[in-house]
């Protein structure tokens, strides 16, 4: 049998063009745990975590929740979060090493994304590509990361503060975010770290601001993935903008899951792009 598994930061609950498995990370408060996965009602989470004055934070999958979702396989390929922020990679290694052990003739690729959501999903997809075009484990597992390589990853965000209050981002950048409209735009390093490129005011700035960096990183019409949280109309103003720019393109917009709606927060956008 062969498995194609992500963390929940890959926001494939909405997403049917991979049949996939889901590893849970875990949002919580010190008087709440919100389980992100395809029970959670991100709508109610939100509104919680905004009337919350506490400190909250998030939790890698355990070990046991990988090697549960690796069961019964004999060739697994799976994609985490990025590992520069957060330890989900290092913990589906560990679970890696332990399955391995008692079944020594699995196979199991464990990719890295340096992304988070749409990153997620374009390497599932491509995995899943190359896996129906009757590649060898070992071809995808090394074209996988060169397929990762070529990818690039954008966010348009008007707040920063679970970002910061976590230590993903500084909170000297967070300060200047979410006062009299300012947004911001990021982008994913080479090393899955979030690197804030611009700020401007007011989504059609913002709008403007995501085309033209993705123009810059040399986007010549591959696939777009997107994820927003409840902000389905910012979401069809950057897909029309891209389709009036690039016409028809192969582009998906899904809502976020949980743990990207904890960190992008309430009108965010983040888009994965082929380049």
């Amino acid at each position: 049998m062969v498995k194609f598994i992500a963390d929940s930061a890959g926001d494939l609950t909405s997403f049917s063009g991979v049949d996939y498995e889901t590893v849970s990370l875990v949002l919580s408060t010190d008087e709440r745990s919100f389980v992100d996965d395809e029970k959670l009602d991100v709508h109610e989470m939100l509104e919680y975590f905004y009337s919350h004055h506490g400190r909250s934070q998030t939790a890698c999958p355990s070990t046991q929740a990988w090697i549960d979702a690796f069961a019964g396989a004999d060739e697994v390929y799976a994609v985490t979060i990025t590992s520069g922020l957060s330890g989900t990679f290092s913990g589906a290694n560990v679970a890696k090493e332990q399955y391995l052990e008692e079944h020594p003739d699995a196979k199991i690729c464990i990719v890295d994304s340096l992304a988070t959501g749409p990153g997620e999903v374009l390497l599932l997809e491509k995995m899943v590509e190359l896996k129906k075009a009757g590649k060898s484990f070992d071809f995808i597992s090394k074209e996988i990361i060169k397929y990762r390589d070529s990818l690039r990853l954008f966010f348009g965000l008007s707040s920063l503060h679970n970002l910061a209050a976590n230590g993903r981002v500084s909170k000297i950048v967070a300060s200047a975010i979410g006062i009299i409209n300012i947004k911001i735009i990021g982008t994913a390093s080479k090393e899955g770290v979030i690197d804030p490129i611009a700020k401007c005011r007011g989504e059609k700035k913002l709008i403007e601001h995501l085309i033209e960096e993705i123009k810059k990183a040399g986007y010549k019409g591959g696939k777009i993935r997107i994820c927003h949280v409840e902000n389905e109309k910012l979401s069809k103003a950057v897909i029309d903008g891209l389709k009036k720019l690039f016409g028809e393109i192969d582009l998906i917009s899904i809502p976020a899951r949980g743990l990207c709606s904890y960190y992008a927060e309430r009108g965010g956008i983040i888009i994965g792009c082929e380049c």
